[in-house]
């Protein structure tokens, strides 16, 4: 009896430790991904050289109060809360109405910012496309309006290494805004990223992993290592070296990975790294938001500075739905592990 307590403590103290685990990848990662975005939206569309942001600051571009976030924020929520729900897509896209229709997940109950690509999928959506028709598939559909919402899927994702399975689980969640080849590409390659930073590999380790992965499960003539070959710069091995007059930072998705991948390689903290996206110009919301995620993935909660987070906008309500998705992903990893809560 003694014995089967003992063990039984063990297997508790394991599963608070995977809490933990999950939990310092989780916060850290979404919260991240908020920073970058809130500090991007003043300076939105801005050239690189004529500002330089140090702190949140606020109106600028969408004449917003500091701490507020974007659409890169509302949707990644809409997302959140559809995991949570283990909804369909159909009721994900209903969300992507709302946020459109009546400003549902934005700051201050109405939208002031959403992508051409995402907008024109809702409203194919409403007019009674499904979910599988309703994503852009032209190639001047490839801007960066899915990478920029989809980070969480690392966390429901993470103790999945069947790498054809991530692949089928991202393209489900990528197509319903950008269906193009490219932009699923794009997803992959900024999910698996994530995936490997969270098995604690450096950025170039992650990069390394991915090339041979798809190398590995996608022969020349397959559709995703034909459009892998727009992101080759990524996979060079001096593509840390390459100066800033070479990182575009436009909406363009290709560019945008570039960019986030770039600012995190060339960083040494969380605030030089997201900093360094938002000083790069142009599409400075997205661009950060997704260094943000990458660089709190790899540097944790204690490397974000405390008076940024008490300046999110509707603090309490991200907080509470941040915490309940990581309940969630804890409450799952620790069922798939040990076969109980």
């Amino acid at each position: 009896m003694d014995k089967r307590r003992m063990i039984d403590r063990w297997e508790d103290d394991n599963k608070s430790f995977l809490k933990l685990s999950v939990k310092q990848r989780i916060m850290p990662t979404i919260y991240g991904g908020i920073i970058g975005d809130l500090l991007g939206v003043p300076v939105e569309f801005r050239k690189r050289d004529s500002y330089c942001i140090k702190d949140v600051t606020g109106f600028g571009t969408y004449n917003q109060p500091p701490g507020t976030w974007s659409d890169d924020t509302s949707l990644t929520m809409c997302l959140i809360e559809n995991l949570i729900e283990e909804g369909p897509k159909t009721d994900l896209m209903d969300k992507f109405v709302q946020y459109k229709r009546d400003g549902y997940w934005t700051p201050y109950g109405k939208m002031f910012d959403i992508g051409r690509t995402t907008d024109e999928a809702i409203t194919r959506y409403e007019h009674g496309m499904t979910v599988e028709e309703c994503g852009g598939r032209d190639e001047y559909e490839n801007g960066n309006g899915a990478i920029m919402r989809i980070a969480p899927l690392v966390f429901v994702l993470y103790n999945e290494f069947n790498f054809m399975k991530k692949v089928e689980f991202i393209k489900s969640f990528t197509k319903l805004t950008h269906a193009h080849p490219r932009s699923i590409v794009g997803s992959i390659i900024f999910i698996e990223f994530l995936f490997r930073l969270y098995h604690n590999n450096t950025p170039q380790e992650a990069l390394n992993v991915i090339k041979r992965l798809f190398d590995k499960n996608f022969d020349e003539s397959h559709n995703y290592q034909q459009e892998l070959n727009c992101y080759a710069r990524l996979f060079d091995n001096e593509f840390f070296e390459l100066d800033k007059v070479e990182i575009n930072s436009d909406g363009y998705v290709v560019h945008t990975l570039e960019a986030a991948i770039w600012c995190l390689g060339n960083s040494t903290n969380f605030v030089e790294a997201v900093l360094k996206a938002v000083n790069l110009g142009d599409d400075t919301d997205t661009i950060a938001a997704i260094t943000g995620n990458m660089a709190g993935m790899y540097y944790k909660m204690k490397e974000i500075p405390s008076e940024w987070l008490d300046k999110i906008a509707r603090k309490r309500d991200i907080d509470k739905l941040v915490n309940n998705f990581y309940h969630y992903c804890a409450d799952k990893a620790v069922l798939e592990e040990y076969g109980s809560n």
